[in-house]
């Protein structure tokens, strides 16, 4: 056989990478496809299906979605911890997609706040129960020079479901006459889908070797155990959850420049389009050059993205500014993981992974509260202009940190 014809026969570079991921991360990948989708047909729905049709106050709407918030984070470290401990991932992330998919049958049978209530409930705690252990199964079964490549590829997977749920929600409410219950009747097919693709899709190592003994992890010794290194990404990444407060204000700044409430949701769109088309390449790109540079260009693109939010005064500098967003998103979520996953002990990665999930969220509830009483009392382009300064801090703490590491390298 010529050179040229073996040139030829040769698959594409970016299929070989494809290929050479683990078959689990993508199945993990078409898991958070299908699992988001369904979330998001309910979610982009549940409000106005709250007050218009169950009679539900604002008041009510909040606390239902801030007890499942901050159910998810609180649980985040204990699922995580419990995989360390037992040795096994796939078995939590299993309870957690299917709890998740049993409470979807439960929002159109509601006819009260209160079932609302107990399905979002469940919902939450199969988030939290699931999101550790993935993350953690993740980074078991990747080699470390592919790490940025699979979280890029899971998140970008993820954000197609942000964006895929709310317009079949659009989809469903337009043939169906506005019939909320058959659109959350639909949500559970997509969801049934994601745990019949963890049950056959998903396998896992070992990650406790036999005989040794089991420890449990969230102790003294063995938070020790995850270093500095682990604890200076918290302290970075809880300070970028500090600077990127809820997406809602992105909706109310384009409220604010004039965009009609029917395409308002459209900014949402947008952010989320453009996260899930970069970041799976930012994670093929984490493989290949330090990952500091790329974590320091994405907190870049957000100190951009805030800039141009605080002075944008026409519909397309919104627009800009929200796809300036969605590229920091698909710059650092991934790559954030994967930092994580190189940094601590194999044994030690739900816990970790568990920690961060419960800091960062606090962060982020503080950044919203922030944000909120700085929009009411001063205006939104006070809003934007500390989420840059948070970021900036951000950005200064990773120059340090990177600069003191080639100091000792020398």
């Amino acid at each position: 056989m010529s050179m040229s014809s073996e040139q030829n026969s040769a698959p594409p570079a970016a299929l070989a990478v494809y290929r050479a991921i683990p078959r689990s991360v993508i199945a993990l990948g078409f898991v958070s496809l299908f699992m988001d989708t369904s979330s998001e047909i309910i979610h982009s729905l549940l409000p106005s299906f709250l007050v218009t049709v169950l009679g539900v106050s604002a008041l009510s709407v909040g606390i239902i979605e801030g007890t499942a918030e901050a159910t998810n984070s609180i649980v985040k470290v204990f699922s995580g911890a419990i995989s360390d401990w037992l040795g096994r991932r796939k078995p939590l992330v299993l309870l957690g997609y299917g709890l998740a998919a049993m409470a979807k049958p439960l929002f159109p049978l509601a006819d009260g706040a209160s079932l609302v209530l107990a399905a979002r409930f469940i919902d939450r705690i199969g988030k939290g129960i699931r999101g550790a252990p993935r993350d953690a199964l993740i980074a078991d079964v990747t080699p470390a020079a592919q790490r940025g490549t699979a979280f890029g590829l899971r998140q970008s997977m993820d954000t197609i479901g942000a964006f895929l749920g709310p317009m079949l929600a659009i989809l469903l409410m337009a043939v169906s006459h506005d019939n909320f219950r058959l659109a959350f009747w639909a949500a559970a097919v997509p969801a049934t889908a994601a745990v019949g693709l963890v049950i056959y899709g998903v396998t896992e190592p070992m990650v406790r070797r036999a005989g040794e003994k089991r420890v449990l992890p969230v102790s003294r010794a063995n938070l020790a155990r995850l270093g500095a290194g682990v604890w200076w990404l918290i302290a970075v990444a809880t300070v970028l959850a500090l600077a990127r407060f809820s997406e809602a204000f992105l909706l109310l700044a384009a409220q604010d420049a004039g965009v009609s409430v029917t395409l308002i949701p459209g900014i949402l769109v947008v952010m989320n389009v453009v996260y899930a088309a970069s970041a799976y390449p930012f994670g093929r790109l984490a493989d290949r050059i330090r990952r500091s540079t790329l974590l320091m260009t994405g907190v870049g693109f957000l100190i951009a993205a805030d800039i141009v939010l605080a002075t944008a005064v026409t519909v397309w500098q919104v627009v800009a500014g929200a796809a300036l967003w969605g590229v920091h998103m698909g710059a650092t979520q991934g790559l954030l993981s994967a930092l994580i996953a190189d940094a601590v002990p194999e044994n030690l990665r739900g816990t970790a992974f568990g920690l961060y999930g419960l800091i960062t969220g606090a962060a982020a509830l503080a950044a919203s509260v922030i944000a909120g009483w700085l929009w009411t009392d001063i205006g939104s382009a006070a809003t934007f202009t500390t989420g840059a300064a948070f970021a900036a801090v951000a950005l200064i703490g990773i120059m340090i940190q990177t600069r003191k590491r080639a100091e000792t390298v020398r």
